[in-house]
Order: C-alpha cells, then sequence, then structure tokens
C-alpha cells in the first residue's frame, strides 16, 4: 500500500504534518506501508507520529518539512505531576493538534521535560494528550512552548524513514531537551532505518533514539543543531552510524549512557562546537572504524569519567582519521579519561596540521588498564603523542 501527500495529484492533499498524519494513520489501519511525501515545503505543527511496518520517504531535497515559528506563554498555575491540562496567560498563538514542550527553570532539559500535543483549549486553559512529568512551578517560569520534535516513532518496529530534509528554524523555536525528542526521534523502536535524511538549523538533537535497539543511520547529515547530531542514547544496543555527516552541532555523535555493541564507520565529525564524539556512562563495547574527525571545538574524541564500574570500557577504533581538533578549548585527538579500561587504538592517523590547538594525539587518565595503542601514526601535536595523566 502507497499513500501519496503533497499537491492536487496525491492522494492527500496538502503540505502540513497534519496532512502526513492523515497518510500515517491511514496506512496504520491497513497494516502497514509506504506514505510518499511529493515536493514541497510541508509546515510542521506537530510530531508526525509514526506506526510499525510503515516508510515514511520523500523526494529526495525538494521534499522539505519545515518547523513552524516558536510560540510560548508563561503557566499562571502550577503544572503539577500527572495533569492532562495547564492553564497560560495567553493562549491566542496555540491550537488542538500541536505539539508543545513544558518545563520551568528547574526541571528544564533531557528526562524532565513533557512533551504532549494539545487535544482542546478552552480560554486560557490548554488540554494535553500526555500528563506532566514533573511538578513546573510558575513561581520558577515554567512555560508551555510550541516546540517539538518534527517526526518521531514511539514504541514502534520495522520502520523505514528515507529522503527528504528538515529545516528547523531554530532562530524562533524553544530548545527541545535532548533524550525526549529530536528532528527525528525514536523511543522503545526496533529495528527501524533512517536513510539519506539531512536535518539543518534545528534547536536540539537532529537525531535522537533512546531505549531502543538496532536502529540504523546511513548517508544522513545533521547540521547548525544546538544539540548533538546523532544521539544514541538510554540503553540503545547494536546502533549503526555509518556513511553520515554531522558538523555544525553540539557534539557531532554523542554516546548517552548504556550505548552497546554499536558500529560507527564512515562518517565525517566536523566543525562541532564541543567533540567530534563524545562517549559517556557505560557505553561499552562499540567499534568505530574510518571516521573522519576533523577541526571540533574541543576533542576528536572524549571519554566521561563516572568511576570505574560505570565507565566505558572495551571500545575499539581502527583505521580513523583525526585531526586539527580543540579549534575553540583546545584539546586531544582522544582524551580518554581515568578509570577507563580494555581500550584498543589500532591504525589512526591522529595529527596536527600546524594549526597548534590539538595538544596531543593520546591523552590516557590516571587509573586506566589495558590501553593498546598500536600501529598509529601520530604527529604534529603540540604537546607530544601520547600523554599519561
Amino acid at each position: 500500500t502507497i499513500i501519496t501527500v503533497g499537491g492536487p495529484t496525491a492522494d492527500i492533499s496538502g503540505f502540513t504534518s497534519s496532512a502526513i498524519q492523515v497518510a500515517v494513520d491511514a496506512i496504520n489501519s491497513r497494516g502497514g506501508g509506504i506514505v510518499k511525501l511529493f515536493p514541497g515545503i510541508y509546515k510542521i505543527y506537530a510530531p508526525i507520529r509514526l506506526t510499525s511496518n510503515m516508510e515514511l520517504i520523500g523526494s529526495g531535497d525538494s521534499t522539505i518539512l519545515k518547523k513552524v515559528d516558536g510560540y510560548r506563554s508563561l503557566l499562571t498555575v502550577d503544572g503539577d505531576y500527572g495533569m492532562l491540562k495547564v492553564t497560560v496567560q495567553d493562549s491566542k498563538y496555540f491550537s488542538p493538534g500541536m505539539g508543545v514542550q513544558i518545563f520551568d527553570s528547574v526541571f528544564k532539559s533531557d528526562w524532565d521535560v513533557t512533551v504532549a500535543t494539545i487535544v482542546a483549549i478552552e480560554n486560557n486553559t490548554i488540554f494535553l494528550d500526555q500528563p506532566t512529568l514533573r511538578d513546573y512551578s510558575y513561581e520558577k517560569n515554567a512555560v508551555i512552548t510550541n516546540t517539538c520534535s518534527i517526526v518521531e516513532g514511539i514504541g514502534v518496529k520495522n520502520v523505514r524513514i528515507a529522503d527528504f530534509t528538515v529545516e528547523g528554524n531554530k532562530e524562533t523555536n524553544d530548545l527541545l531537551g535532548n533524550c525526549r525528542g529530536g528532528a527525528l526521534y525514536l523511543s522503545k523502536a526496533e529495528s527501524c532505518s533512517i536513510d539519506s535524511v539531512k536535518v539543518n538549523d534545528f534547536n536540539g538533537d537532529a537525531f535522537d533514539w533512546q531505549i531502543s535497539k538496532n536502529i540504523s543511520a546511513k548517508n544522513c547529515e545533521a547540521s547548525n543543531c544546538s544539540g548533538n547530531g546523532f544521539h544514541p542514547g538510554t540503553g540503545s544496543d547494536s546502533s549503526v552510524i555509518e556513511s553520515c555527516k554531522s558538523h555544525n552541532n553540539g557534539n557531532g555523535i554523542f554516546l548517552c549512557w548504556r550505548v552497546k555493541k554499536c558500529i560507527f564507520i564512515n562518517n565525517a565529525l566536523y566543525d562541532n562546537e564541543h567533540n567530534g564524539i563524545s562517549i559517556n556512562k557505560k557505553d561499552t563495547d562499540n567499534f568505530f572504524k574510518k571516521n573522519h574527525i576533523y577541526e571540533n571545538g574541543e576533542n576528536g574524541i572524549w571519554f566521561g569519567n563516572y568511576g570505574e564500574e560505570s565507565n566505558s570500557h572495551r571500545n575499539i577504533f581502527v583505521e580513523n582519521l583525526i585531526e586539527d581538533n580543540g579549534t575553540k578549548k583546545g584539546g586531544c585527538g582522544i582524551s580518554i579519561n581515568s578509570n577507563i579500561n580494555d581500550i584498543t587504538i589500532e591504525g589512526n592517523i591522529i595529527r596536527d596540521n600546524g594549526k597548534g590547538a590539538q595538544k596531543c594525539a593520546i591523552l590516557i587518565g590516571k587509573g586506566d588498564k589495558n590501553i593498546q595503542v598500536v600501529d598509529n601514526t601520530m604527529k604534529g601535536s603540540t604537546k607530544g603523542n601520547i600523554i599519561r595523566k
């Protein structure tokens, strides 16, 4: 089954997220199939909520999903935990069907924000399809904003997303909290692929998946996003990121908390604000090969330190080209924090080409064990090839 969306010759006419959602829901009622987006600029008011056993396919660069301008209003009454409504100063720019985010000055990021869709509005009371996740205090500047993911799949299996561009309209939209959303967002998903999708100028993560397994992103590009380019996180196993570009984002690729048995191959990670690759808590048994990691603001590859029991052990780096990192704050080619074990670094080229920002090729922290450095080409770093704390 194929349902087309777009211009007057499409099965469903319209260039909005709601038109796409009608097609997705129709495909779901038939047990699966393909939603095909014709060329055009689609105005995104709410996340396109995918269902299992379907494909969302664009027409290449001529299919653009563009986030509408951002709106926000302060809450006038506390948005307590578990509520399905909030009362706001001014609801006039909100409408039923719109995606929203709720936060305050304390609960403002990651798993602390609430994301939902508006189901109804009565005067200045906005009714939601999801309960609030925290106690949001109006005295702490609790706010509702129409920030939302562009495409999301919650609990889905066997989904393919391909061949379109997202324009995030970052300048007018609030930041979408990491872990709770992204331009393309998957949660508790399984066996899904993202192919040849470009995300530009999104206020949050470009590609974000949490608590998921067997997710692949290939031939994709993340650029100019305030969050991370690619964010596999929270216990996501067996991901593949291959032949992708990530540049001018927060981090190029951000592994976060129990990301295991993943493959990262042939990616270009450059000009990011922080690190080309950021490796965090319990991110173990991952494989990195033939990535080009260059001119990032801090390190090419960075490991956090959460204590030996929770650190990211048993990661392998083979045949990567890591060069000229540290452009904003100085850094290393590979910075391995303390108490990290069983890291293999083999056959890589790690160099600084005269810019003097990448201070060493490899930094090895205190208490690190079994750091295997084999047959690498290292040169040009201002403080030497290998530094041990």
